[in-house]
């Protein structure tokens, strides 16, 4: 039977619907059943691992940083424990109000107004690494743990933790040698030597601590334990613990009589200054020390914003190390540059007399002597002996147009990087033609080079800025024949059971040329300035049993502040061991203020020898044996104080001359310039 299309039956929408839902269910389904196959199939073992670790914390436990030690073994720096109260800002409440509030009751435990708290928590999100906790106060009490424990529902992220904080037994010697350590920043994670380091571990900042922060570190422990749903540690949850490694010892070269002496006699004279003590064969530094000083625990705790303006911004600016990083005219004590530049180049000899009438005159200008002092005809020897400025006046003044001078002052390492092993920033100034040139023509000072600049560097003045240990290094160089050694203040680098792993031994920087006969004529100029009839150091050197070269330097620095006081020695002489350079700012002249506090320094390294010299003396009164036993001179030993060794002058190597392009020193600031006439160094 034929059936009209409208005739025929027509499906239910309701079944139309049925199987449209029924669909979507069944592709619903599907979806699950993949995904519940893809977590528990493919992702089984990756999410069973992560379910796990949702049950599992991990602490770590930071290791002990490694002892500084002087060369006696005697400790600089070691470290205590310490508790301190830590806060992870992360943990805070969301709502400020809140977060306010608990940040109010959390300095409360801890004796500080909420201004401080919010004052220490935006420094120190500042300087430590995201995700590191934020120590509010170092040094609280078992009893803040207890309590602490009890509240820990009202005080999320809030921990009293034990940590490694360094000692200091000397309290502020060494200061600045040693440095400071911290908390890692951000910066540091990202470069430089720290990347890859966890947030929160704690660095060398600055000085040694910055230098062989590899050894002292260490590598932290980790403490895995288990939590319940809250996070919270359960009952006997101990899984697994890994100790840390304490860092390794790092033993000095510091002579411990020596430091001691060096920084007593500074601190006699209460003005600022710094002193070096150096071996002139090896490069060893025996002492080193700069004043104001100031105590180190300061870095143990958070520094207040009263102690950083201190240590940073104040005039005395303790942070500072007078010994490396200073910019200072150096006054007479240079003038061994200029002889030596003089003798190599042939400008003078040793019999080369030039007539000191008092002073020398330039155009309309006058160069003079210390305090109107006329020296008539005299020789090298003897210039260096009553430190004669118009002698060196008329060496600057032949030397002018040569660069000889420069040249010899750059290669005994004037303005150059002592490599040292403490960071140092600026590397001083050494004049030259090319260098005030180029400022004159960049608008940027009054005047080209002149003659006078030039007789202002052979007195160690006008615009030359240098620093005490670059001074050592020249004087070095002179007392071993012309090796410049490189400075180090570390000398082994041991375990905690004290086997040495490393020795630390620089080689030398590179040799220059020196005469024989120029050397002998130098030294002999300065053994005379310490002994001589004439001899500006003659008198704070009367009874000293042991013979030493020497050279006093005053040196001006502008008419707001008195005259610097510069001693620098090699002893013993002929054949030194040691140098020592001693600087007071506005001491006035050498013989005055740095010549007797170099005298107290030689007196700690020669304490054998000068004690030998009593007892015979003794004997010689009374007749009778003295009673202990001394080491000669010379013997590779230490006394009980820990007095440093002599090392016998090696023989020397092949030596070259470095060539040297000169006058491209970048300008920096510029110091104060003295004019033409201006007087030169004195003393």
């Amino acid at each position: 039977m034929y059936l009209r299309p409208e005739d025929r039956a027509r499906p239910s929408r309701m079944a139309l619907r049925i199987a449209v839902v029924g669909g979507f269910a069944v592709a619903l389904f599907a979806i699950l059943f993949f995904r519940l196959w893809t977590l528990q199939v493919i992702d089984g073992s990756s999410n069973l691992a992560e379910a796990k670790n949702n049950r599992t914390r991990s602490t770590k436990i930071i290791a002990p940083r490694g002892k500084i030690l002087l060369s006696n073994g005697q400790v600089l720096v070691d470290n205590r424990t310490s508790l301190a109260l830590q806060v992870d800002p992360a943990k805070l409440p969301e709502d400020e109000a809140d977060a306010t509030a608990e940040l109010k009751e959390i300095g409360e435990l801890v004796h500080m107004k909420l201004p401080r708290v919010e004052e220490v928590i935006a420094e120190e999100e500042e300087i430590v690494a995201a995700g590191a906790p934020i120590t509010l106060r170092h040094d609280v009490g078992y009893d803040l743990i207890y309590y602490v424990e009890e509240h820990k529902g009202k005080f999320p992220g809030v921990t009293v933790e034990k940590v490694f904080v360094r000692n200091y037994p000397n309290e502020a010697e060494g200061a600045q040698i040693v440095g400071h350590v911290g908390e890692v920043d951000q910066e540091e994670l990202e470069e430089g030597p720290y990347k890859g380091i966890e947030p929160g571990e704690i660095i060398g900042k600055e000085g040694l601590e910055y230098t062989y922060d590899k050894v002292l570190r260490g590598t932290p422990g980790i403490s895995r334990y288990q939590v319940n749903a809250l996070g919270e540690p359960t009952p006997g949850g101990q899984l697994t613990s890994t100790p840390p490694q304490p860092g390794d010892n790092l033993k000095l070269t510091i002579n411990p009589a020596v430091q001691a002496a060096g920084e007593s006699a500074l601190a006699e004279t209460g003005l600022p200054g710094a002193f070096v003590s150096m071996n002139i064969h090896t490069g060893q530094i025996i002492g080193m020390g700069s004043v104001p000083t100031y105590d180190p625990t300061v870095w143990t705790k958070t520094l207040s914003n009263k102690e950083a303006e201190f240590l940073f911004e104040s005039e005395a600016k303790p942070i500072f190390d007078r010994a490396t990083e200073s910019a200072y005219p150096t006054g007479s004590t240079y003038k061994i540059m200029t002889a030596l530049a003089a003798l190599e180049n042939g400008v003078i000899n040793g019999s080369t007399i030039i007539n000191d009438n008092g002073f020398i005159e330039l155009g309309t200008q006058k160069f003079e002597n210390s305090e109107g002092a006329v020296n008539g005809p005299i020789s090298l020897v003897h210039a260096l002996e009553v430190s004669s400025d118009v002698f060196f006046y008329e060496l600057g003044r032949k030397m002018n147009n040569t660069n000889e001078l420069q040249e010899w002052s750059r290669e005994l390492g004037i303005a150059r990087h002592t490599g040292i092993d403490v960071p140092i920033g600026f590397e001083g100034l050494l004049p030259t033609k090319k260098w005030r040139d180029e400022l004159f023509e960049a608008g940027e000072t009054e005047r080209p080079w002149s003659v006078g600049d030039n007789i202002q560097l052979a007195v160690g003045q006008g615009d030359l800025q240098t620093d005490p240990l670059q001074m050592a290094v020249a004087y070095a160089a002179l007392g071993n024949g012309g090796t410049i050694v490189t400075p180090h203040l570390a000398k082994e680098v041991m375990d905690a059971a004290g086997r040495v792993l490393r020795e630390i031994e620089p080689g030398p920087r590179r040799h220059v040329k020196i005469k024989p006969e120029s050397r002998q004529l130098i030294m002999e100029g300065l053994h005379l300035a310490t002994s001589g009839p004439g001899g500006t150091a003659t008198e704070p050197f009367e009874g000293f049993p042991i013979a030493i070269a020497g050279k006093t330097g005053t040196a001006e620095r502008g008419l707001e502040r008195g005259n610097q006081s510069w001693f620098i020695s090699l002893a013993p002489y002929p054949n030194p061991d040691i140098v020592t350079v001693v600087t007071v700012e506005e001491g006035g002249f050498g013989a005055e203020t740095a010549a007797p506090a170099n005298r107290k320094i030689l007196e700690a390294y020669f304490a054998r020898e000068l004690k030998k010299e009593s007892e015979k003396e003794t004997e010689a009164e009374t007749g009778e044996t003295a009673g202990a036993e001394v080491t000669e001179t010379g013997e590779a030993e230490y006394s009980e104080t820990g007095e440093a060794e002599y090392t016998e002058t090696e023989e020397e190597a092949p030596v070259e001359t470095e060539e040297e392009v000169f006058g491209e020193e970048a300008a920096g600031e510029e110091a104060p310039v003295e004019g033409e006439g201006a007087t030169g160094g004195v003393g």
